[in-house]
């Protein structure tokens, strides 16, 4: 099939159907039989990716770039949570680097401004303003550019200075101290594994049997048996005084019931993951304060090593309406030369 496809010739093979071992097998006969110089493959599995840099290489499994859905979807919703009040953030330069977008809101002082006043503000802060979407709209920013509330602005800085660019457009939110999930799977198994050390976490499970799993597994996470639909149960645990609700069953309609459950109990912020991209569409910027797109994540991993050139990051941005493929001359003048420098290496 692989020879059928055009394999002999090929620069690259992208393995992404739901089997793992197929998409490992797919990268082995292509390595073996066409050398196929490039290969990538989608791998779902914790075991196969905790063990990656021993399994995946030229003398095992060929693969030379592994893209781990559950992993990304893990890492942006840990981004997120160490920017409260953004709604996206993605690293580059080895995380020295980050773009973040933020909605502006009624008393971040440069609402009602120019652009050129932050610079008045923060004259000791390297930042550049990417993009502003107004109404759903794109706007080409510019030193005259008035930012008004709602504006969704989106900011490339040093990650070290991503709050202080954040107290321009809006209040910085107060640190996430109380976190509940919903959904013991991959990801909310991950996800909680990751909080655990820095945050009180509970977990809530409907499948009895991975509960118990799960309460063994985790060190410092209250897991609970039960359905996050129960407003009893929601009530016991004090829904209302959770800081950050995230949803990431497998199941978009019980992510965003949930949530919009939670958020009428008193949840301060809640996040969901949602499979359907119409969804997301649809959900974002309601009662649901941020939607999470696995397939938007793994788009942007894929894109970033199929395409070629000086590219040195993409990643689908707003729901898929943004992609930022270059580090523009406009943002890299903007950035101090070391971080430039890491960008275009």
């Amino acid at each position: 099939m692989l020879r059928e496809a055009g394999a002999d010739d090929a620069d690259m093979l992208v393995a992404v159907t739901s089997s793992d071992e197929t998409n490992m097998v797919a990268c082995q006969v292509a390595y073996s039989l066409f050398n196929t110089p490039n290969r990538i493959a989608r791998i779902r599995s914790p075991d196969y990716v905790r063990d990656a840099d021993k399994l995946f290489h030229s003398e095992a499994v060929p693969i030379d770039h592994l893209i781990a859905p559950e992993q990304l979807v893990i890492d942006n919703i840990y981004r997120l949570i160490e920017y409260p009040g953004a709604l996206q953030v993605v690293n580059f330069a080895e995380g020295k680097v980050s773009l973040a977008v933020v909605k502006a809101y009624y008393g971040g002082p440069l609402i009602g401004n120019a652009l050129s006043t932050m610079r008045e503000h923060m004259p000791h802060i390297d930042t550049r303003v990417a993009a502003i979407f107004r109404h759903d709209r794109p706007i080409r920013p510019q030193g005259s550019t008035i930012v008004e509330a709602g504006d969704e602005v989106f900011f490339i800085a040093a990650s070290q200075h991503i709050r202080a660019v954040m107290s321009e457009l809006q209040r910085l939110e107060k640190p996430y101290k109380r976190i509940m999930l919903v959904g013991g799977g991959n990801i909310g198994a991950g996800l909680a594994r990751r909080l655990e050390k820095d945050y009180s976490v509970k977990l809530i499970e409907r499948d009895q049997q991975r509960a118990a799993e799960l309460a063994e597994k985790l060190q410092n996470t209250i897991v609970f048996f039960g359905d996050a639909s129960d407003q009893e149960l929601l009530a016991e645990e004090h829904i209302d005084q959770v800081d950050l609700f995230i949803a990431v069953t497998n199941d978009d309609e019980a992510n965003i019931m949930s949530a919009m459950l939670a958020k009428r109990m008193g949840a301060k912020k809640v996040m969901v993951l949602i499979q359907r991209r119409a969804y997301v569409d649809l959900v974002q910027g309601s009662v649901i304060d941020i939607a999470i797109s696995p397939q938007q994540a793994t788009i942007s991993a894929l894109l970033s090593h199929v395409r070629k050139a000086d590219i040195v990051g993409v990643s689908s941005l707003r729901r898929g309406v943004a992609k930022p493929s270059k580090p523009s001359r406009t943002v890299m003048k903007a950035l101090p030369a070391w971080l430039a420098a890491s960008l275009t290496k």
